[in-house]
């Protein structure tokens, strides 16, 4: 029948899931697991597409909800013997390089940021503060290390060393994922794992992307000018949709930002 239908376009099918934002379980507009299931499994499983592309725009964050996502990814796309293709745009870092590895393959932009394959704690120390003032800390705790990394009270070297401790483990398990995803696709440098970033062309020279292209001008080049695209993404409340926010989030809002101008954004 849909032969004598010439409108009707049988071209192939490729869902983009979109990935902008910082990666956590909160925050405005905040990537996690939770809120991207539905959107993820939806992708995989809506009609018969013959690739998924994730358009990726993130410096990072929690490295869990990147494993939780990325394993998401990877289990559909083995299950259902999907090829997955990562585009990024800006940046991909830290926990956003976690996602892209998800894919089989990473594209870049000529400009764009990858990379940053370390793990990173940041805090404040306000303890002399608060004795300017003559603020005195109470803190009880049953557990002699309940309260560590207080930034209320003097910076102990136990502490500090527990938490490299944490973080050298963390590391190690971005490491591992890198390794998987990449292969021998990874050059040899010393400075790979190092938490150093890169922009496009060098970013491709040391494996950590495939090459530089555009995602349509790409999956048609891959699957041909008739390819249908169907975005997906995270659905927005009223007032974010609006530009709203509440006056809670700042904290959270100047961090977020902290993260992104590390980068120059």
């Amino acid at each position: 029948m849909k032969q004598w239908l010439p409108f009707m376009n049988d071209g192939p099918t490729v869902p983009v899931i979109r990935l902008s934002g910082m990666i956590g379980t909160s925050g405005r507009g905040a990537l996690n697991d939770k809120s991207l299931a539905p959107v993820i499994e939806k992708a995989f499983s809506k009609g018969k597409p013959v690739a998924v592309a994730l358009e990726i725009n993130s410096p990072g964050g929690s490295p869990v909800q990147s494993s939780l996502i990325g394993a998401r990814i990877r289990r559909l796309a083995d299950e259902k013997n999907i090829p997955v293709i990562a585009f990024v745009e800006d940046v991909a870092a830290s926990g956003g390089y976690w996602l892209a590895c998800a894919a089989d393959h990473i594209w870049l932009d000529p400009n764009s940021i990858v990379g940053s394959i370390g793990v990173i704690s940041a805090s404040f120390g306000l303890d002399d503060f608060i004795s300017r003032y003559g603020i005195e800390r109470r803190v009880h705790t049953a557990g002699k290390d309940k309260s560590m990394l207080d930034p209320f009270r003097p910076e102990r070297k136990e502490d500090v060393e527990r938490l490299k401790s944490i973080q050298s483990q963390i590391h190690e398990g971005f490491i591992d994922w890198v390794k998987t995803r990449r292969g021998d696709r990874l050059a040899e440098n010393d400075d790979l794992f190092s938490g150093e970033f890169w922009v496009g062309a060098k970013g491709v020279e040391l494996g950590l992307a495939d090459g530089t292209a555009h995602l349509h001008g790409k999956m048609k080049e891959i699957y041909g000018d008739k390819i249908r695209f169907a975005a997906y993404g995270q659905k927005r409340g009223f007032l974010q949709r609006f530009g709203a926010q509440m006056t809670g989030g700042f904290i959270g809002m100047l961090e977020d930002r902290a993260v992104w101008s590390r980068y120059g954004l």
